[in-house]
């Protein structure tokens, strides 16, 4: 799988994923079932998270500028506020072969970027870790330009 999604306006990165997950469908579904455990599976994930991104695409054809992000995508950075506190995280959401954890970024199939997947801005979530659970709020989104950080 070539993952060459290089610096690209938002919209362009979005549909150029888009074509990516389109002829990789099969893989990533793969990669998608056996990484995640039977109980957290959705039906037809890649599928909705297809749609999620084309909506999104579809509104910045109707706005001049770029509209918010309001859900976390693959090519997002979201910072969540750990519930409670005043600390917070930065994850950098990617693809498989661009994960580097030391770093903040993390897989869209590893246990926290597919529960962190699909969520809403300033939606509080509950992150299952080794260690137990994690109560946050997704704080902000944006795009993440992994080459310009």
């Amino acid at each position: 799988m070539n993952h060459s999604l290089e610096a690209l306006t938002e919209k362009e990165y979005f549909i150029k994923q888009l074509t990516f997950i389109d002829e990789n469908y099969q893989d990533l579904n793969s990669l998608y079932l056996s990484s995640t455990p039977l109980k957290e599976r959705k039906k037809d994930f890649l599928s909705v998270y297809v749609n999620e991104v084309e909506q999104y695409i579809a509104l910045c054809n109707q706005a001049p500028a770029e509209p918010p992000l309001r859900k976390v995508l693959i090519g997002t950075k979201v910072t969540v506020l750990f519930d409670g506190e005043d600390d917070r995280e930065d994850y950098h959401i990617c693809l498989p072969d661009q994960s580097d954890p030391d770093n903040g970024c993390i897989s869209f199939l590893s246990p926290v970027g597919r529960q962190l997947l699909l969520k809403n801005m300033g939606e509080q979530t509950s992150l299952i870790i080794p260690s137990g659970q994690l109560d946050v709020v997704i704080e902000k989104i944006s795009y993440w330009d992994k080459e310009t950080g």
